[in-house]
């Protein structure tokens, strides 16, 4: 009908709106009502205008990476007051699109000699507090003809990643500098926490055991071959993939590194997250912090 209307509009100074409705088969008092709301429409038009160039704003800010849920929560975050239906519907309109994931290649080279760790998870990916519940694992990056290789440590709680080591190799160097890492960046308070892995060669050597054991980290993996089982870290690595690694090829180990590390601060502190809220893990980590200064404070 809009286009009837807009028609009798363009066309009603030639011919008169009464015989070009007849004609059409309208009524005239329908075109009147459309014509008297012509302002709402331009007001909605423009409004409409103003929020794609701002969700075009954030999509180009976070490299094209996030879908209608994140660009609304951070719309939100900066104060926009908007629908996240009309989001959605916006970026449909303008095929403006986040990114989707693909399928992860494993990289996991278990160690049949090796005594398995029990499974204090049982797939459940929950945690109360932060330094309850780590999750790791190790994942490939394509540099020109070789590799480099990133293993990571992960709070469970907050969904940081605690730190993270990266390597041209995939000794068990990799995994306990990792450990370690992640050990100091709490401060060395991290007795009990649960440690949970695959059964990659590294996690069950000797030599990584015995870095939990310094750090009184209790080590925690799944079942043999079944991605579930360690289904919050296997997502991390699609996200790491979809954003970063599948977008850019690297000829510089050096250029993979930094822009590895770009991401993976970019992760902790802009990225929102929707287990947590859309909250990014750094935010939700100062919020779990200030209630609990609160609750002693009371």
């Amino acid at each position: 009908m809009s286009r009837r209307w807009v028609f009798i509009s363009t066309a009603a100074e030639e011919f008169g709106v009464q015989r070009l409705c007849r004609v059409l088969g309208v009524s005239r008092s329908g075109f009147y009502r459309w014509q008297a709301g012509a302002e709402v429409r331009r007001a909605r038009e423009r409004a409409d205008a103003e929020a794609t160039a701002e969700i075009r704003a954030v999509h180009a800010e976070h490299a094209g990476a996030y879908g209608a849920p994140r660009i609304h929560a951070e719309l939100r975050a900066r104060g926009r007051l908007i629908n996240r239906k009309r989001v959605a519907r916006l970026m449909r309109e303008h095929g403006i699109v986040g990114l989707h994931l693909r399928k992860r290649k494993r990289t996991t080279m278990r160690d049949h000699t090796a005594p398995p760790a029990p499974d204090l998870l049982e797939r459940d990916f929950t945690a109360a507090a932060l330094d309850v519940r780590w999750c790791g694992d190790i994942t490939y990056i394509p540099v020109g003809s070789s590799w480099l290789y990133l293993a990571t440590v992960i709070d469970i709680c907050s969904r940081r990643v605690v730190d993270w080591s990266i390597a041209d190799h995939m000794r068990v160097d990799l995994v306990v500098d990792a450990i370690e890492a992640a050990a100091a960046a709490r401060g060395g308070n991290v007795a009990g926490v649960a440690f949970h892995t695959d059964h990659g060669a590294q996690y069950t050597s000797r030599a990584f055991a015995a870095a939990c054991r310094r750090n009184g980290i209790r080590r925690s993996m799944g079942r043999v071959g079944s991605s579930y089982d360690n289904a919050l870290a296997e997502s991390f690595f699609q996200g790491l993939k979809r954003e970063l690694t599948h977008r850019l090829r690297w000829t510089s180990k050096a250029d993979a590194r930094l822009d590895l590390f770009r991401w993976l601060s970019y992760y902790n502190h802009r990225h929102r997250h929707p287990a947590l809220q859309y909250l990014t893990p750094v935010e939700f980590e100062q919020r779990l912090v200030n209630s609990a200064n609160l609750d002693l404070a009371a």
